[in-house]
C-alpha cells in the first residue's frame, strides 16, 4: 500500500512539473501606435516559478504621459489555471509595485484532441486580478 500511494505521489508530481514547463515562457502584447496612445504588456514566466512583469503605457493627453509599472512574484499552474502570488516582504519596491495576489489567468492552447487545421496561438487570459488593467488581459505568446 505504501509503494503504490508512493508511485501516485510521484506520478502526480512529474505531471505538475510537465505543465509548469509548458507553459513557462514569455508572453506579451501591444495594443495601439507609437505616435498616439500605446498600452504595452511584458510577462515573463520562469520555470524556476517566478514571474516578472512590464506594463508600459504612452497616452499622449496623459499626465504624465509615459508610464512604466512592474511587478514580480510567483505563479503556479494546474489545470490550466495560473495562480499569482507576490510577497510583501521580497517581492515590492520602488520599481516593483504592482500587487498581483489574487490574480489568476487561464492557459489557452489548441486542445489534443483536437484534429482540425485551426491555428489557435497559445496565450495567457487573465480572468480575475485586484489590477484594474489586467483583468481581462490576453497576453500571446511569443
Amino acid at each position: 500500500m505504501k509503494t503504490l500511494l508512493t508511485i501516485f505521489i510521484l506520478v502526480s508530481n512529474f505531471t505538475l512539473f510537465a505543465q509548469a514547463d509548458k507553459v513557462a515562457g514569455d508572453y506579451a502584447l501591444k495594443v495601439g501606435k507609437e505616435e498616439s496612445n500605446l498600452f504595452e504588456y511584458k510577462l515573463t514566466l520562469n520555470s524556476d516559478g517566478t514571474f516578472l512583469f512590464h506594463y508600459h503605457s504612452f497616452i499622449q493627453t496623459g499626465v504624465p504621459p509615459e508610464a512604466n509599472k512592474y511587478g514580480k512574484g510567483k505563479w503556479a499552474v494546474a489545470n490550466n489555471v495560473i495562480t499569482f502570488s507576490s510577497d510583501k516582504q521580497k517581492d515590492f519596491d520602488e520599481k516593483y509595485t504592482l500587487d498581483f495576489n489574487n490574480s489568476k489567468a487561464m492557459f489557452v492552447t489548441k486542445s489534443p484532441r483536437d484534429q482540425t487545421d485551426k491555428i489557435v496561438k497559445e496565450r495567457i487570459k487573465f480572468f480575475e486580478s485586484g489590477i484594474s488593467f489586467m483583468k481581462t488581459i490576453n497576453l500571446l505568446r511569443l
